[in-house]
């Protein structure tokens, strides 16, 4: 499945994506009032049909598939590109209110000229766990998202601690929608592409990743309790901006797309934050 949440009409709302239109879940008797109750219901055990209103997906303004995950949980440094494998990844957060969703704008912060971009994968938990063995780890995803984990690079670098460049209000962006686990055949193929104004910047497959899927759910879980709607963003490879030579920030107008193969094509346009 593909689940998307979406304001329609001025309402917020939920639904499963087929093809070029979206049908509402939240409207049947009983129904859990967003995307994150959803998934906490159904994860491990979809539904094999789903029926209600269907909407043009022209007609919806998507929002992130969860739209306030109650955590963001970010790595770095977890791509094998020729440097010796880290023991431990690099980990940050980012907050719920740093993140839009699919065709939203992406605000390129009035204080700095070096707002970067960086594709990733995000993983959403379904089932809540603490102390979660790895072996167990994967039943506890619902599923797959694009990320774009956009970064201020000079205030990240003004201490060790990256939270104020991660932080940004609007500066980062997940979609179009969550692609539930079940769908993902052979997770080792998936290819992580991001353009920027159409041409490739970043382009790895999955199976390059130091600390998989299942080892990043059991070692976070391993220090805060995960629940329904959590996210993992589980770390971009090299070719963002400032790792270019000369390096590329983003400007007002820039296009970033973030493709992930099985799951769909973020996109979303900078914006010159007004200050």
């Amino acid at each position: 499945m593909r689940l998307a949440s979406f304001v329609h009409a001025d309402q917020s709302a939920y639904g499963a994506v087929h093809g070029d239109h979206v049908v509402r879940l939240d409207q049947t008797p009983g129904a859990p009032v967003d995307l994150c109750g959803y998934i906490a219901r159904h994860c491990g055990n979809w539904p094999t049909a789903v029926s209600g209103e269907e909407i043009p997906l022209h007609a919806v303004r998507l929002l992130p598939p969860i739209a306030a995950p109650g955590k963001i949980l970010c790595v770095a440094t977890n791509f094998r590109e020729g440097k010796p494998d880290p023991e431990f990844p690099l980990t940050f957060t980012r907050f719920a209110d740093t993140i839009v969703g699919h065709g939203e704008p992406l605000l390129k912060p009035a204080v700095s000229q070096k707002y970067d971009y960086e594709g990733e994968l995000a993983v959403i938990i379904g089932k809540p766990g603490h102390k979660i063995a790895r072996e167990q780890a994967l039943d506890h995803v619902a599923g797959y998202s694009c990320f774009n984990d956009g970064s201020v690079r000079d205030w990240q670098k003004h201490s060790s601690q990256f939270i104020p460049g991660k932080n940004f209000h609007r500066s980062g962006s997940m979609g179009p929608w969550l692609t539930t686990a079940d769908e993902i055949d052979d997770f080792a193929a998936i290819e992580l592409r991001t353009r920027v104004n159409g041409v490739v910047k970043q382009d790895i497959s999955m199976a390059r990743m130091i600390f998989d899927v299942a080892w990043l759910v059991s070692y976070f879980s391993t220090f805060t309790p995960l629940a329904p709607g959590d996210v993992i963003a589980t770390g971009t490879p090299s070719g963002f901006g400032s790792t270019r030579t000369p390096p590329e920030f983003l400007v007002d107008g820039d296009r970033v797309d973030v493709e992930i193969s099985g799951l769909g094509t973020l996109t979303n346009i900078v914006r010159q934050d007004a200050g």
